[in-house]
C-alpha cells in the first residue's frame, strides 16, 4: 500500500550527489519502506521498496543486505537488468532479490559486511553481535562483558557497529544493564560506547548514542538523544561535538569530506521523553542532513513529510539512479546471474541485437558521439531496425543536431506513423530551431498516439507558455505531476480547484527552485482570499522572506505540518491554472515580497553605483550552458568606471573567488545565507545584473532594477523576443542575438549601463 509521502530539499542536495556521482538509501521501520534518493539530472527522484520494519543496511560491492525484525534479505546487482527499465532516466545499478534469511523477532539494528565478505549483524533482543549460518537462525559471537547471558529481553539496546580494519571493533549501547529493558531507566543519559572485542568502555554518560563509524582515522558516532554528530578520541574517551542538526540523529554513512546522517522528528512517547533534545526550542525534522566534517557546517538536506517522521539506517551508494525491485517484479522472474563457466556455454544472441544493445550502452553512458556511430552502422545494415533510427534521432537532438535528428525522426514516422516517442523527440528538435508551431503539431501527434504521454503535454505546456497562450498552457502544465521527474505532495485531503472554501484551511506548498517560489509567491493573496487561512510549506531559506508575504497565515518547513492541520491542498505552481491567470489578469504589482524587520545585514560600501552580478545557476540544469555565462565574460563590464560590483553567486568555486579578488569584486556569499538576508543587501544596491537564477527573480520580487541575461534558448517564462518582463516591471531582458556569443551581449549590456548612469 503507498503511504502519504513529500519531500523538500535544498537545490544544494541533488547537486551533490550529481557531484559525487551518488544516491543514498534510507530505511525507515516506522513507514515500512526502503526509499533511494537519486537524482535525474538536477532533480531529486524518490524510489520506493516496501518492507515490514526495514532497520540495518548494509552494502558491499555488489550484495546489498536489509535487516527486518525477524528477516534478514540480501540482493545481489545486476546492472544490466537496469538498462531493461522505463524511463525516467537510465539505471546503473539493480539490486535483486538473491535471498531471505529467517532470523526470528530478534530486532535486527545495524549491519556491516566485513573484508571477507562475511554478514555481521547487531542482535538487539539478545544483546549480542551475531553472524549467519544456514543451518541456524543466527551464531552469536561477541556480547558486552556485563551481559551474563543471552535471552530476548533487550537488556542493554546494543544497537550500532562500526568496523575497523575489516572487522567489528567498536559498538553502541544505550545503557550497562543486565536486567531485562535496564536501560529505559536511564535512557537519557545512560549510554555508553565500547571496544570490540575486550569489551572496554571508552566513553559513558551518552543520550541515546547509535551508529558508531570508523572513518579517516576518527572515531564518529551519533549522539541522538541530544542530535548531535561528534567524534571520540578511543583511548582518551575526549568527545568532540562537529555539528547540531535538528532532530534525533540515527543512520550514518560518509563520503569524501561529507557525512550523510538521518534525521527523525522523535515521538512524544516514553522511550523519547526527556532527552536534551526535546527540552530545546525548535522544530525537529525527520530526513537526511549532509554535513562538511572539515567545517562542521550543513550543506544540503532533505526534508521528509507526510507519514515518514522515523529514519533508522543511511546507506550511500555509489551509483548515480540504482534501483531495488520488489519480489513481485517482472523483472524478478526473467532476469538471471550465472557463473562465467556456464555463461561460456549460453548461446550468443542475434548479432543485430547486440550491436543495438552495444549502440544503448553507449548512449546510456553518455557516449553521444559512439552511440551515433553505432547506430549508423547498424542502420546500413538494417534500415528498417526501428528503435535503432529512434535512438540516433534522440542522440542527435541530445546533442542538440537538430536537423539531423529531424531527419531520422521523419523516416522513421514514415515507417510507423503513430510513434509517440518519436513525434514527442521530434517536436524537440522543431523547438530546438524555434519552429513553435511545427513543435506543437508534433507535441499533439505525440499526444493523439498516446492520451497519458505526460512528458509531450509536459512539452506541450513549455511552448504554450513561452508564446504566451497562458490558459492552454496552465492547463497542460498540470501534467507534471504524472511526469518522473515530480513526487507529488501525498496525503488524505483533497486537492483545491479554486472554488471559495471560506471556512476552511489551504495549505500551498512550494515546489522545484527557490526561482519558481518567489516567482509564484504573487499568487498567495488571491489564493488566500478565497479560504479561510493559508499556511504556506517552504523550505528553510525561504520562510524568513515568504513568511512576510501577503495572505501567508503561517509559513512551516516540511515535515512540521500535521495532516490533521489542514483542510485542502495546493501546488504552488498549480495557482495560475486554477485561479485563471492569463496576461490579461497577470498580478505583477511590486514589490510584494518584503523583509523582515529582525533581518540585520552590513552596510554595503563602495563607490559611485552599486551593482549587484550573478552570472551562473545550478551547472546540474540540463539548460546550464545556455543560461550561464563564465565570469571571464563578465570582465569587460566590470571595468565601467565609478561603479562598485558586488558578486551575489552561491555556490561560490574556489577558482571564481580568485577572479573575484584579483578584479576587487566585493564578494557577499559569507552573507547570503538565506532570501531574506539576501533580500535585505540587494536592497541597498542601485542595480541587479543576473543570468537566468533566483537572484532576478528576488530583485524583480522587490522592485529593484534589475537586468536580465539570456541565452538564445531562454526559459519559456520569459516569452519571446520581449526586451521587458510581464512579471516584473523593474526587469530589463537582454538576450543574446547568436547561440552562445556572450561577448556581443556583454558590449551591449556596458553600453546599457553607461546610458544608465547619465
Amino acid at each position: 500500500m503507498s503511504i502519504p509521502f513529500a519531500s523538500q530539499h535544498t537545490p544544494s542536495f541533488p547537486a551533490l550527489l550529481n557531484f559525487l556521482g551518488a544516491s543514498v538509501l534510507v530505511s525507515t521501520y516506522q513507514a515500512g519502506q526502503l526509499i533511494i534518493l537519486r537524482t535525474q539530472e538536477d532533480v531529486l527522484n524518490t524510489h520506493f521498496c516496501g518492507l515490514e520494519k526495514p532497520m540495518g543496511i548494509a552494502a558491499y560491492k555488489e550484495r546489498l543486505a536489509v535487516g527486518t525484525g525477524y528477516q534478514l534479505w540480501e540482493y545481489a546487482n545486476l546492472p544490466a537488468v537496469g538498462q531493461k527499465m522505463a524511463v525516467p532516466a537510465v539505471h546503473d545499478a539493480c539490486y535483486l532479490p538473491r535471498s531471505v534469511h529467517i532470523t526470528g523477532d530478534i530486532d535486527i539494528h545495524e549491519m556491516a559486511y566485513s573484508d571477507d565478505g562475511e554478514l555481521w549483524l547487531v542482535n538487539t533482543r539478545m544483546s549480542c553481535l551475531c553472524t549467519l549460518d544456514s543451518a541456524y537462525s543466527v551464531v552469536p559471537r561477541w556480547r558486552p562483558p556485563f551481559v551474563t547471558a543471552y535471552d530476548l529481553s533487550d537488556r542493554c539496546h546494543l544497537n550500532g557497529m562500526a568496523l575497523k580494519n575489516g572487522k567489528p571493533a567498536f559498538v553502541t549501547a544505550l545503557g550497562k544493564t543486565d536486567t531485562a529493558a535496564g536501560w529505559r531507566a536511564n535512557k537519557a543519559s545512560g549510554g555508553l560506547l565500547m571496544s570490540v572485542p575486550d569489551g572496554r568502555i571508552i566513553t559513558t554518560g551518552l543520550s541515546m548514542p547509535h551508529s558508531p563509524r570508523w572513518y579517516q582515522n576518527k572515531l564518529w558516532y551519533l549522539e541522538s538523544g541530544a542530535g548531535q554528530l561528534c567524534t571520540v578520541n578511543p583511548n582518551s574517551g575526549v568527545r568532540t561535538v562537529i555539528a547540531q542538526v535538528p532532530g534525533f540523529t540515527r543512520g550514518l554513512d560518509f563520503v569524501g569530506r561529507y557525512a550523510f546522517i538521518g534525521l527523525s522528528q522523535v515521538r512524544e512517547t516514553a522511550v523519547f521523553s526527556g532527552l536534551p533534545l526535546t527540552s530545546q526550542a525548535g522544530e525537529r525534522h525527520c530526513g537526511v542532513w549532509v554535513v562538511d566534517i572539515e567545517k562542521g557546517q550543513t550543506v544540503a538536506c532533505v526534508a521528509f513529510t507526510g507519514s515518514v517522521q522515523e529514519v533508522f539506517a543511511v546507506q550511500v551508494l555509489p551509483h548515480r539512479f540504482p534501483v531495488l525491485l520488489d519480489m513481485d517484479d517482472p523483472l524478478v522472474r526473467s532476469s538471471y546471474s550465472l557463473p562465467d563457466e556456464a555463461l561460456a556455454e549460453v548461446a550468443t544472441p542475434e548479432p543485430l541485437t547486440l550491436a543495438f544493445e552495444a549502440a544503448t550502452q553507449q548512449h546510456h553512458q553518455g557516449n553521444l558521439e559512439a552511440a551515433i556511430d553505432a547506430y549508423r552502422q547498424l542502420l546500413s545494415q538494417a534500415p528498417g531496425h526501428i528503435p535503432a533510427r529512434f535512438h540516433l534521432g534522440v542522440a542527435l537532438a541530445n546533442l542538440e543536431r537538430w536537423q539531423e535528428g529531424e531527419a531520422e525522426l521523419l523516416q522513421l514516422l514514415a515507417l510507423q506513423p503513430n510513434h509517440a516517442e518519436a513525434h514527442n523527440s521530434l517536436g524537440l528538435c522543431f523547438a530546438g530551431q524555434e519552429n513553435w508551431a511545427k513543435a506543437l503539431h508534433h507535441y499533439g501527434l505525440a499526444i493523439t498516439a498516446d492520451q497519458q504521454y505526460a512528458v509531450a503535454h509536459m512539452n506541450r505546456a513549455m511552448i504554450l507558455l513561452k508564446l504566451g497562450r497562458m490558459d492552454e498552457g496552465w492547463a497542460e502544465y498540470e501534467w507534471r505531476w504524472q511526469t518522473p521527474a515530480f513526487t507529488p505532495f501525498a496525503c488524505p485531503q483533497p486537492r483545491w480547484q479554486g472554488e471559495d472554501i471560506g471556512g476552511k484551511i489551504l495549505l500551498v506548498h512550494t515546489e522545484q527552485g527557490a526561482g519558481d517560489a518567489m516567482q509564484f509567491a504573487r499568487f498567495l493573496p488571491l489564493a488566500a482570499a478565497r479560504c479561510k487561512k493559508l499556511i504556506l510549506v517552504c523550505t528553510e531559506a525561504l520562510r524568513p522572506l515568504l513568511a512576510n508575504c501577503e495572505g501567508v497565515a503561517e509559513a512551516r518547513l516540511p515535515g512540521n505540518v500535521a495532516l490533521d492541520s489542514f483542510d485542502y491542498l495546493c501546488p504552488l505552481l498549480s495557482l495560475p491554472h486554477i485561479l485563471g491567470i492569463g496576461l490579461h489578469n497577470l498580478p505583477a504589482a511590486v514589490p510584494y515580497v518584503h523583509i523582515p524587520a529582525h533581518i540585520t545585514v552590513p552596510r554595503l560600501k563602495g563607490q559611485g553605483l552599486k551593482v549587484g552580478i550573478c552570472w551562473a545557476g545550478s551547472h546540474t540544469h540540463q539548460n546550464d550552458r545556455h543560461r550561464s555565462c563564465p565570469l571571464p565574460n563578465w570582465l569587460p563590464l566590470l571595468s565601467v568606471s565609478d561603479t562598485t560590483f558586488y558578486s551575489l553567486q552561491t555556490p561560490l568555486p574556489i577558482d571564481d573567488a580568485d577572479f573575484l579578488n584579483t578584479h576587487s569584486i566585493i564578494n557577499l556569499e559569507p552573507e547570503l545565507t538565506d532570501y531574506a538576508r539576501t533580500a535585505a543587501l540587494i536592497k541597498q544596491l542601485d542595480l541587479v545584473i543576473s543570468v537566468d537564477t533566483s537572484i532576478v527573480h528576488l530583485a524583480g520580487a522587490l522592485g529593484k532594477p534589475a537586468w536580465l541575461l539570456l541565452g538564445q534558448h531562454s526559459d519559456w517564462r520569459w516569452l519571446l523576443e520581449r526586451e521587458d518582463s510581464v512579471w516584473y516591471p523593474d526587469t530589463k531582458l537582454i538576450r543574446q542575438t547568436q547561440v552562445g556569443d556572450w561577448g556581443e551581449l556583454m558590449g551591449r549590456v556596458i553600453l546599457n549601463l553607461r546610458a544608465w548612469k547619465r
